[in-house]
């Protein structure tokens, strides 16, 4: 027996060796295909199982959150199902209207479905109705009489408002029990006891979405990681490349180009880049220069630009400042670039400006405006803030701040209320007077001599000659401002000045002032406008007279300038003539010079201003402060100039240059054009 059972045993033996066991197998192959993969697949799939884990974890707490939840809802709406019954029995109880008790009673049972019972027991605990059985009246036998008490702590009578909560389990399944103290008026009636069944459906629900979920998880996580290994095994070599590629392009350089065989949809993504890429450098190659022509054009136009302009990030720090506004603040030669614009003002814009930028800042306004005075120079500023928006105007991508200066236009507003005081106070004067007299005329006519009648009627003529003068100023001053080209012609000046003295002749011996003419006879003639000449020489003659005290000096002198006119002669070379320099034809000039009181400096600054009067102690002629501007619009209509050069108590010279009629029409037109373009925008720059 032993001899023949030994082979069979043998060759088990041995082919247990040779086939192994399924479950060794299985071990083996996982452990060859895990060994394929890299250091960094590995990783990949430990870290992808490890977050699986920790999400499961995560979602079963979730979960049981849930359904525990679910059961915390499931006794609140037991407890409040108490609350209301007891509120509405409470006064029954209190009045002994038991019929009423019941009925309420049994209503509010029929009514809901969850509840398993309703008991009422008095404050000793005994149950004197209950729901679905109730007991028997006092001194009656029945073998339905309940004698159960309910005994519960003694701290319950004082929380109306938090009832007693317990569950227990029953035959029929899970029992919530409800007991409220019954409180009246301060005083302990009794306890109300509920017994509410379970919400299954809503506990099942809420199973079923437990299990459901896992399922779903479950199944999830098995896709991450599938997803995972399949990533690491097909994707991660091309997306790593395609990543390099859009760095590469991100930095500018659009020759960047992937060249890795692929096929299906990462084939076509990678192909797609090379594509993009390719019409990148085709359309940076072909609008480069068309990009940098637009930005210039943009630059240049805020350069430009007659108000100051400051660009501000959303941090409220400098990211371009155009010279205008270099020039407002004085930050010429000065870095400011990133520097906060609230560091770089003077401390009264930081005063104004910090809490308007502030609301822009912190997106409560869009934009803002006021205006600011600086004192050193005085200086009045408009500052414009705007935000600047993205396309959907939600997020804040910096603030566009506008500096006007307003100190001219203040300056003239100025000057022009007080003209029209000085013009209104000018025209009321002598309208009164002229009333006045000749309303004594009227009323008196006969009762006044004729030397009165003559005196009345001279002084309301005199009035008369002043409202036409003031009346004169208004209209030449509007006509230089409309006349864009006046007719000249020769004239010999001397002439026109000797018709002015001979008209100021009577003043002048009036005041013993005396005139003299210092101009020799043989000066060439001069192209101008009659009119508007003398008119020149009647308000400076005037003036001079003006403010001349007794027994002073006025003096017009005129030769011309310069004495001589030469050039260089012309040299001859291989390509043109070349002369070096020119003179320019000479002009007449004429100063009209007085020893009255003078000018101050301040004043001589804004003497030829519109509407403007020197008001002082000495000052005190009347008069609309229109001469002399308009003096000075004459002369430039001729091409020229008017200066001055004035001490206090010493006197004041003007002086001004006139074209000799040998001069190009043309050419004077031309200078006239000139002068008035430079002369407005030296009043907008200033």
């Amino acid at each position: 027996m032993e001899s023949s059972n030994s082979p069979a045993i043998k060759d088990w033996s041995q082919n247990e060796k040779v086939n192994p066991p399924p479950e060794e197998n299985w071990w083996k192959k996982i452990n060859l295909w895990w060994e394929k993969f890299s250091l960094q697949t590995k990783l990949l799939a430990i870290a992808t199982l490890g977050v699986s884990l920790m999400m499961t974890g995560i979602t079963f707490f979730v979960l049981n959150g849930i359904q525990r939840d679910a059961g915390i809802n499931d006794t609140r709406y037991a407890r409040d199902l108490g609350l209301l019954l007891s509120g509405n029995v409470t006064e029954l109880i209190a009045k002994g209207k038991d019929r009423e008790l019941a009925s309420v009673a049994e209503k509010f049972w029929r009514s809901s479905q969850s509840l398993r019972y309703i008991f009422f027991a008095d404050p000793e605990g005994s149950i004197y109705l209950g729901i679905p059985i109730s007991a028997t009246p006092a001194g009656k036998q029945s073998e339905l009489q309940l004698s159960r008490r309910l005994e519960l702590p003694k701290e319950l009578r004082t929380r109306p408002q938090n009832p007693l909560l317990r569950q227990h389990l029953a035959p029929q399944g899970l029992v919530t029990d409800v007991f409220v103290p019954l409180i009246w008026e301060g005083k302990f009636l009794g306890t109300l006891a509920l017994g509410v069944n379970p919400n299954e459906k809503a506990l099942a629900n809420a199973a079923l979405t437990r299990e459901v979920s896992v399922a779903v998880f479950i199944s999830i996580w098995v896709l991450v990681i599938l997803g995972a290994v399949f990533n690491a095994l097909t994707i991660t070599r091309p997306i790593k490349e395609l990543l390099r590629g859009v760095r590469d392009i991100a930095a500018g350089n659009f020759s960047a180009r992937i060249s890795i065989p692929m096929s299906g949809e990462l084939g076509e993504l990678l192909n797609g880049f090379n594509a993009m890429a390719s019409q990148l450098e085709d359309y940076d190659a072909s609008n480069i220069e068309e990009l940098t022509a637009a930005q210039i054009k943009q630059q240049s136009l805020i350069a430009t630009m007659a108000d100051g302009a400051i660009l501000l990030d959303s941090e409220g720090k400098i990211v371009l400042v155009n010279p205008t506004a270099l020039r407002l603040f004085r930050w010429e030669g000065r870095n400011l670039e990133g520097q906060e614009l609230l560091n770089e003002l003077p401390e009264v814009l930081v005063n104004e400006i910090h809490a308007p930028l502030s609301t822009l800042l912190t997106n409560v306004r869009d934009n803002d405006d006021l205006r600011c005075s600086l004192e050193e120079p005085a200086r009045t500023l408009r500052i414009v803030l705007q935000s600047v928006r993205d396309s959907t105007g939600e997020t804040l991508k910096g603030i566009a701040v506008t500096v006007q200066d307003l100190t001219r236009e203040v300056e003239l507003n100025a000057a022009k209320s007080q003209f029209i005081s000085n013009v209104s106070h000018e025209l009321r004067t002598p309208l009164f007077n002229i009333k006045s007299y000749v309303e004594t005329l009227h009323d008196l006519g006969d009762q006044l001599t004729e030397e009165q009648k003559h005196e009345f009627l001279g002084i309301a003529n005199s009035e008369t000659d002043r409202l036409t003068r003031l009346v004169n100023d208004v209209l030449d001053l509007s006509r230089l401002e409309s006349t864009r080209k006046l007719t000249f012609e020769p004239i010999d000046f001397r002439i026109a000045i000797e018709q002015a003295l001979r008209s100021y002749k009577l003043n002048a011996d009036e005041k013993q002032v005396k005139l003299h003419l210092d101009m020799e006879k043989s000066l060439p003639p001069i192209l101008g406008n009659w009119d508007l000449l003398l008119q020149v020489l009647d308000n400076l003659i005037g003036n001079g007279l003006k403010f001349s005290a007794t027994g002073g000096r006025l003096v017009i002198r005129g030769y011309t300038w310069p004495d001589v006119c030469t050039a260089l002669p012309i040299e001859n070379t291989h390509s043109a003539p070349v002369c070096e320099l020119i003179s320019p034809l000479p002009r007449l000039r004429v100063e009209i010079c007085d020893t009255g009181c003078g000018i101050n400096r301040e004043d001589q600054q804004k003497i030829f201003d519109r509407f403007y009067r020197v008001e002082n102690a000495v000052h005190t002629q009347i008069g609309t402060g229109l001469g002399l501007s308009i003096v000075k619009g004459i002369i430039e209509k001729h091409s020229g100039s008017i200066r001055m050069a004035s001490e206090p108590e010493l006197g004041t010279t003007f002086w001004f240059e006139l074209p000799l009629a040998q001069s190009d029409i043309d050419e004077i037109q031309l200078q006239v054009e000139t002068t008035l373009k430079d002369s407005q925008e030296s009043e907008s720059n200033n």
